[in-house]
């Protein structure tokens, strides 16, 4: 399934988990299942703005943006981040007040059945997110994949502290769980700020791609050729890498770029839509940089 389709059924079922968590709360009067009803608020906005990212991420490249608009997914994440992090501020102060003026809780056998049937629609629905996320190596989705786990944990919580509420009696375990659900969702709208971040400041490619392209340079890196000033990034789904390959002073030119042909196609098909920019140096030249820079191996 397409990126696109996926943030489309993420919007359908962030819908679907509203109406089911505020009926919920709205039958129960419980603040523990109004901290959960809030958090699928921010699963409906982060699934549209994802969606919106998404859809500029894979526009082509043009005059302005040479290097594609990829990056627009790291917007997406940081975003959400965002929202989680107000998310969480608004439960634990709804959370408070209740603290301090306890209140009975009503029909939480019905409240509990809806907040469980939500938690299953979420539950499906990161585990396609995040098969999709690992196929289309997608930012976008494994921060909304992450989100929902994080969402249907917190749910489960929130659902296993309610059945002590009615086992007990005890009115303040019901804040209690909605200031701890609220210090989850903090910490996990952190974890995608962070991502979002290093995503927007040009982080090396994931060891395992490197790796990749280590074996294949190894495979033409036989004297007299030699390879040097590797540096990766990654922005959004797209791969880079720059590099010079230095061979002998004698080569024709004609060799020299059929070499590097060969080495481009075997980079691409190792790993693919890699962009590849690879300068070809003389064996007794060195590039003169401003600002030298080879990226160490992981």
């Amino acid at each position: 399934m397409q990126v696109h389709s996926l943030l489309r059924w993420a919007i359908a079922v962030a819908l679907a988990t509203i109406a089911l968590k505020f009926g919920a709360w709205w039958i129960t009067g419980s603040v523990g299942l109004l901290s959960d009803a809030m958090e699928s608020l921010v699963n409906l906005a982060s699934a549209g703005f994802a969606l919106a990212m998404v859809t500029i991420a894979q526009r082509p490249a043009d005059a302005d943006h040479p290097s594609g608009h990829s990056k627009a997914e790291y917007f997406s994440s940081g975003f959400e981040g965002l929202l989680i992090v107000g998310a969480a501020v608004a439960i634990v102060w709804a959370a408070t007040f209740r603290w301090m003026a306890p209140q009975p809780l009503q029909a939480l056998g019905l409240g509990l059945v809806l907040s469980l049937v939500s938690a299953a629609l979420n539950g499906l629905l990161a585990w396609r997110m995040l098969v999709g996320a690992r196929e289309h190596r997608s930012i976008v989705l494994e921060a909304d994949a992450r989100h929902l786990f994080t969402d249907v944990w917190t749910t489960c919580g929130v659902v296993v502290g309610l059945l002590g509420v009615m086992a007990t009696g005890w009115l303040w375990l019901d804040p209690l769980l909605a200031i701890a659900v609220a210090l989850n969702i903090l910490r996990e709208g952190g974890h995608l700020v962070r991502r979002s971040v290093e995503g927007l400041m040009d982080s090396a490619v994931e060891p395992d791609v490197r790796d990749r392209i280590d074996c294949t340079l190894a495979r033409f890196a036989d004297p007299p050729i030699r390879f040097d000033h590797l540096v990766t990034r990654r922005a959004g789904q797209r791969r880079f890498v720059d590099l010079h390959m230095h061979m002998p002073t004698g080569w024709s030119l004609g060799r020299a770029a059929t070499l590097r042909g060969a080495v481009e196609l075997a980079l691409l098909s190792e790993v693919p839509g890699l962009r590849v920019s690879i300068q070809m140096l003389p064996l007794d030249v060195e590039a003169q940089q401003a600002e030298e820079f080879t990226e160490p191996k992981p």
